[in-house]
């Protein structure tokens, strides 16, 4: 499912984002659009939180059982 990938690329790009804010005390995103109030910054970081959800439910889904060759 198309959305499935789009969700987990926002996912990594909030995870590599996290992961230098931790790290480097560095917030890639915000040095990027221009600040953590910037408008883009903020569309790009609810953008993240609703992948994230969408991703909650990927656990939840029934996987389909491999066919024995």
């Amino acid at each position: 499912m198309i959305m499935d990938r789009i969700s987990l690329a926002l996912i990594v790009i909030g995870a590599l984002n996290w992961g230098s804010i931790g790290i480097f005390k560095f917030d890639i995103v915000a040095a990027i659009f221009g600040g953590q109030t910037a408008t883009v910054s903020r569309i790009i970081f609810t953008l993240v939180g609703l992948a994230g959800l969408w991703c909650i439910s990927l656990f939840f889904r029934d996987r389909p059982v491999p066919e024995e060759a």
